[in-house]
């Protein structure tokens, strides 16, 4: 199993099994902190040969910096997904995942990352970090 795209971006789309991914980011600012992002998605792409047939489960957290978990419960529901058998003319299969994040809390600036397990193992890892919004510059009368 290969993680082709992991990507954090402002949406994301499957379009008759193409990843479609719109404002993909690493990084958000704040004002102040606590803070919600108001919504963002996380688009994925895995690649699967015909030794991965069968059921799996996929499990994403957001950790911070020490490893503590940030979303409630540890993260998204467990997505249960099965690889079909594989024909045999086909060298691999792809599906892809979106999955759609609404009200992001980010409890301190610092970094982050969701981790993407697969069947208990980390498939992927996307970073995030989290800082204060830098001052406006002054403008001077010219």
């Amino acid at each position: 199993m290969q993680a082709l795209a992991a990507i954090l971006c402002d949406s994301a789309a499957d379009y008759q099994g193409k990843l479609c991914v719109l404002g993909a980011f690493d990084s958000i600012y704040a004002g102040r902190f606590p803070a919600v992002h108001p919504h963002c998605a996380l688009a994925i792409r895995l690649l699967f040969r015909p030794e991965e047939e069968g059921q799996h489960e996929m499990k994403i957290t957001l950790i911070d910096s020490d490893g503590g978990l940030v979303l409630p419960d540890g993260g998204g529901p467990v997505i249960r997904f099965e690889v079909p058998e594989i024909p045999d003319e086909t060298f691999f299969l792809s599906r892809n995942f979106v999955l759609d994040l609404n009200g992001l809390p980010l409890p301190k600036p610092g970094q982050y990352s969701f981790d993407i397990r697969v069947d208990n193992e980390i498939l992927s890892r996307i970073p995030l970090q989290a800082m204060n919004m830098p001052p406006n510059p002054t403008q001077s009368a010219g």
